[in-house]
């Protein structure tokens, strides 16, 4: 009997742990794309220093992924991100010129939904957007178009070309 009320009280134990880790490993993951999107939002309105302070918070998120949290495939599609992602976010929080970092937000852009289809950042679908105009993508909370690479000069211009987590 005692020997089943430990086992049975092993297994519960492993099983929240698990469940914590999992938790932790969405908060930390899904911190880099509310980021990823306070950028977006800021460009959308043509407002350069709240894109510079989100890219700041991105690179603040960036550095608190905690790898032990992560998976093997996981790890490896964060890994092979994280470079190119805090090299373009830095750019983006030191540029003070909207244009100089809407150029930085297509690679960043680019290297995100990269990391967007390697690791699960969201239960909410994650909108793929195409700009058709500057040849560029984005992600979005909202399949409504809102076009951060021209803001109110073309905000409504691009087409969602793919949805992750349906």
């Amino acid at each position: 009997m005692k020997k089943t009320f430990l086992l049975v009280a092993f297994i519960a134990t492993a099983l929240t742990q698990q469940l914590f880790a999992q938790g932790a490993k969405t908060s930390s993951l899904s911190s880099l794309l509310s980021s990823y999107y306070g950028v977006k939002d800021a460009l959308v309105t043509s407002n350069s220093p709240d894109a510079a302070t989100h890219a700041a918070e991105f690179l603040k998120a960036i550095n608190e992924v905690d790898m032990k949290t992560l998976d093997k495939p996981e790890m490896d599609g964060f890994m092979l991100s994280q470079e190119k992602l805090a090299f373009d976010a830095r750019h983006i929080l030191e540029s003070k010129d909207i244009a100089h970092q809407r150029e930085h937000f297509a690679n960043f852009s680019m290297n995100f939904f990269k990391l967007a289809k390697a690791v699960k950042l969201s239960d909410k679908p994650v909108y793929y957007a195409y700009c058709p105009m500057k040849k560029s993508y984005w992600l979005s909370a909202e399949a409504a178009i809102k076009n951060p690479y021209y803001g109110n000069q073309m905000l409504t211009c691009g087409k969602v070309a793919e949805t992750l987590n349906k």
